[in-house]
């Protein structure tokens, strides 16, 4: 059985380096969880922050930056789910997060994730941004069409 947790900054990024398999760990992020089976071993985490893509960077929508298991059955989705709890009890109006081509997102179609757009490869991931391009990771994940997912939350602002 597995179970949602919160963990650190360090925890997460620690995770990362070690079980992703092509992405580095991410800089920052609001939400840091994990996912712990019945013996407590760390199985995945996942990274709730703001939108990478300024246009979406609004303070009411939050971007599944990360998520990474060791491949325990059904960690993913449950990470997913955990971020879509949390992102809507934190009051935001809605949730992204991308996939790349070859990853079908069957963990965010179990987690209500609808894909929203089909993004065309870029040469980086630091292509569109000139000012920036020189700061960030050359490699990059460039040449790799991506997939935007979204959920809606209905009535998600919280009055005091």
């Amino acid at each position: 059985m597995l179970r949602i947790v919160p963990i650190s900054f360090r925890e997460m990024r620690a995770y990362v380096a070690a079980h992703h398999r092509h992405h580095k760990p991410p800089q920052g992020g609001k939400v840091f969880l994990g996912v712990q089976d019945e013996l407590l071993k760390l199985q995945g985490v996942a990274v709730i922050g703001r939108p990478c893509a300024r246009a979406f960077d609004n303070g009411l929508t939050a971007e599944v930056s990360r998520t990474c298991t060791d491949g325990a059955r059904n960690a993913n989705s449950k990470l997913y789910g955990a971020c879509r709890q949390i992102a809507k009890a934190m009051g935001y109006e809605r949730l992204i997060t991308y996939t790349e081509d070859g990853e079908s997102g069957a963990s965010l179609k179990a987690a209500g994730f609808v894909l929203v757009k089909e993004l065309p490869p870029r040469k980086n991931w630091a292509q569109s941004s000139l000012k920036l391009r020189e700061k960030r990771d050359p490699e990059g994940r460039g040449n790799v069409k991506r997939f935007l997912w979204e959920i809606r939350f209905e009535g998600a602002v919280i009055t005091t």
